[in-house]
């Protein structure tokens, strides 16, 4: 853990959202995701929130005439798509959603990976990845996180704002690469020692027969995750999510939920309920609509 998270006196617990450009186009979800962390804070939580946009930036590419890639859930980004990641995410995306808080009341306060290095982050080489198939990926313009800037996001917490961080990195020479969402929201997590990781979706859990929402997943170890994961049982954009939750096992961060907003309550009772537990990932929703999770 990075010890500059812990300094201070400020002894509230600490929860850390990624919030999936699919809520962020659904206006109930929205004004759920808003209640929700009013009540954490009313809970005398602090809340750090990280975003995507990855419907917003495909409906950009789309309009620009450009094809979207994504391998396995991750985005693979050209040059010429980077300037449209940074528009989307930080132009669009991160305006709506600090301004949509404030509407509610939650004293959001907008940024961005390369604000202040708060994600540093080196250019990612070509890798394998899970459902990628047995070839490395060359994903382009896009980074992995070496550091999170704990002493800033500590001090904008302190004077009791909420962080609405755009998911950009960037590096010691100035360079922003494109930065999977779901991976650095764990960092986040870790390195500022958080007791809760939430992941916020449309489709709000896993399912065994996404047309069934009977056949949803309430909890995961690892051995059954990565079956799943092996058999296509979780896939698309819930692979990056899972595996990165599985990630925290050893890194103490108390509870991981994948859920959606529409119960306005869900983030303060899974915080009381699961509080002190080693690991539970726990996969909440109300439907079974979208593709974001499972067949």
């Amino acid at each position: 853990m990075n010890d500059q998270a812990n300094s201070g006196s400020d002894s509230r617990r600490l929860a850390v959202i990624k919030v999936g450009g699919d809520i962020l186009l659904d206006e109930i979800q929205l004004s759920g995701l808003a209640k929700n962390i009013i009540g954490l804070l009313n809970e005398n939580w602090r809340v750090v929130v990280l975003h995507g946009g990855g419907p917003q930036l495909s409906a950009m590419q789309s309009r620009c005439g450009i094809e979207p890639r994504k391998v396995a859930g991750r985005r693979i980004t050209s040059q010429e798509d980077l300037v449209l990641v940074k528009q989307v995410l930080c132009g669009q995306v991160n305006v709506d959603l600090v301004s949509l808080m404030q509407a509610h009341g939650v004293n959001a306060f907008g940024c961005h990976g390369a604000s202040g290095k708060l994600i540093q982050a080196n250019k990612r080489p070509p890798i394998k990845v899970s459902g990628g198939g047995a070839e490395p990926i060359d994903f382009g313009e896009v980074g992995d996180v070496t550091l999170i800037n704990t002493e800033l996001l500590s001090s904008l917490l302190s004077a009791d704002l909420v962080p609405v961080i755009a998911s950009l990195g960037i590096n010691a020479n100035g360079d922003v690469f494109n930065i999977n969402a779901d991976t650095t929201v764990v960092q986040i997590a870790r390195q500022m020692s958080a007791e809760l990781l939430v992941f916020v979706t449309g489709i709000g859990g896993i399912f065994h027969d996404i047309k069934d929402p009977a056949s949803r997943f309430t909890e995961l170890d690892e051995t059954t995750a990565r079956q799943h994961i092996d058999n296509g049982i979780i896939v698309e954009g819930m692979i990056p999510k899972v595996e990165e939750a599985l990630s925290l096992i050893t890194s103490g961060v108390g509870t991981v939920a994948i859920v959606d907003t529409r119960d306005p309550s869900a983030f303060a009772s899974i915080a009381k309920a699961y509080q002190g537990d080693v690991l539970a990932i726990i996969l909440t929703g109300m439907g079974a609509d979208g593709r974001d999770g499972a067949r």
